[in-house]
């Protein structure tokens, strides 16, 4: 039977389940819902006039793993093959990365040498941590935060310092709070199947998704890419999928179309938008924010709306600098700040570096991206609504003085904040998942849950959970 199927949200998660949704015959009609102006969501790029470009979300992906594979075969269909920018592993901001403590930056250590030496700030050989790991009992939670389990299997040392600005980096949150089972899903397989990071890193603790490799997805490993962008920024990938869906004649793209209601309606739904405009859909597919998704909910459906609203997230400050001339006192990819060190400011990263091609069009420039706020933005700046953007870029340019000895002013800035954009896998969020969508399943809801919210923040992530919840519609494309 031919089915109308609704995707909330217009972020990359909902392009692509749309994308996916649009190869299947027994699909009817497509429709996407975009609260805002623009789909991208939180891919968002400032390009200007002189060819630079800046990065306001995202600023590169990870080609690794059936996750990465399964992006980079996205954009072979979308034909951007010739916009790719792509960073090897043989790359400075490959191998260079720092941590900011005590107030100084410190190489993060790499290569063999680096894991034999006692190199600062660690004060003993990574190497002793990785052989004890190996001997460490296996654990009995069903679950532990990210800093126990690192503490319990490498020491306090590492998990205090590396593991807590790592997990700032990714998910600008608290690694006491965060769950390994949902954040590090491979660290707590391989324990639970090897008993040992160590041992279930070499053997592999077990399969991921299959993605067969496209051509660009082969070049990529063969030519060991860390990471990649494109030509002009990331927001031309989500550009490129809305323009391939815009010519697809069984999808419909609605901007500006804010959910207010979803109501069941004999089999399917009835979703009616701010605007007093209501649909019909035989099925759901959510991309938005889980308190979001909690807010339109029908009250019949009250047990899982409250499920949805126990995921947080955070705010994140991102402040684009450019400045004259080449500024670093050296290269890499840039440096995370422990929390110990200083809890509202979580990193910089040096953009020029990666991606030099976004550099402005004569004259060398600098920039930088300063990350601040995440689980401790209230602690640090006060509410979100009152702060203002001129104490952001006051404490952002501060830290580039501190931190890396530039004693000019940028030439060029751009402050953002980004309310929850971040959503945070506290401990027990398995749990939560489990227990949502046996509740969807139980009431038959035509339902389902995909984005950032549950099974992964990262782009590569967020896009494949489109693709999840697109072929779990209709069997396998």
């Amino acid at each position: 039977m031919q089915k109308v199927v609704a995707v909330l949200g217009g972020g990359i998660g909902g392009l692509s389940a749309c994308h996916h949704l649009s190869k299947c015959p027994n699909v009817s009609k497509i429709v996407l819902l975009e609260k805002s102006g623009r789909c991208g969501g939180w891919l968002r790029s400032i390009r200007r006039d002189d060819g630079a470009v800046f990065e306001q979300g995202p600023r590169g992906v990870r080609p690794a793993g059936s996750v990465g594979r399964n992006t980079l075969n996205m954009v072979s269909e979308l034909g951007l093959e010739s916009e790719i920018l792509p960073v090897t592993k043989d790359h400075v901001a490959s191998k260079n990365r720092f941590l900011y403590v005590k107030g100084q930056l410190h190489k993060m250590p790499s290569g063999p040498g680096g894991v034999i030496r006692t190199i600062p700030p660690f004060s003993r050989p990574i190497i002793q941590s990785v052989l004890k790991e190996v001997l460490i009992r296996k654990g009995t939670e069903e679950d532990e935060s990210v800093h126990a389990f690192v503490s319990r299997r490498m020491g306090s040392e590492l998990a205090d310092i590396a593991i807590d600005s790592l997990c700032r980096g990714v998910f600008a949150g608290d690694s006491r709070q965060l769950s390994v089972r949902s954040c590090f899903p491979p660290l707590y397989e391989a324990e639970r199947s090897r008993g040992s990071i160590v041992l279930g890193m070499l053997m592999g603790s077990g399969g991921g998704p299959k993605v067969v490799s496209s051509d660009l997805a082969k070049r990529a490993s063969k030519e060991s890419w860390t990471q990649w962008s494109l030509k002009r920024g990331m927001q031309a990938f989500p550009e490129a999928l809305e323009d391939m869906l815009k010519r697809r004649e069984r999808v419909e793209l609605h901007h500006h179309a804010k959910v207010k209601s979803l109501n069941m309606n004999g089999g399917g739904w009835e979703i009616k938008l701010d605007d007093g405009i209501s649909l019909k859909a035989d099925h759901v597919i959510s991309t938005l924010p889980a308190s979001e998704l909690a807010s339109v909910l029908p009250p019949a459906a009250q047990h899982l709306s409250e499920q949805l609203r126990s995921i947080a997230s955070v705010n994140v400050a991102v402040v684009n600098l450019e400045y004259e001339g080449f500024i670093l006192p050296f290269t890499g990819f840039g440096h995370l700040v422990p929390s110990s060190e200083d809890p509202g400011l979580l990193g910089v990263v040096y953009d020029s570096v990666p991606f030099p091609q976004h550099n402005r069009s004569g004259g060398l420039t600098t920039r930088l991206t300063v990350m601040m706020g995440g689980a401790w933005f209230e602690q640090t700046f006060g509410h979100p609504d009152s702060v203002t953007k001129q104490t952001l870029l006051d404490r952002a340019t501060q830290a580039v003085t501190s931190h890396l000895g530039v004693n000019s002013q940028p030439v060029w800035s751009c402050v953002a904040l980004h309310k929850n954009c971040i959503p945070q896998y506290h401990l027990g969020h398995w749990k939560r998942l489990e227990k949502m969508r046996q509740y969807i399943s139980n009431h038959n809801l035509p339902l389902t849950l995909a984005g950032a919210s549950y099974d992964g923040v990262s782009v590569n992530d967020v896009i494949f959970s489109g693709r999840t919840a697109a072929e779990g519609r209709i069997g396998k494309t």
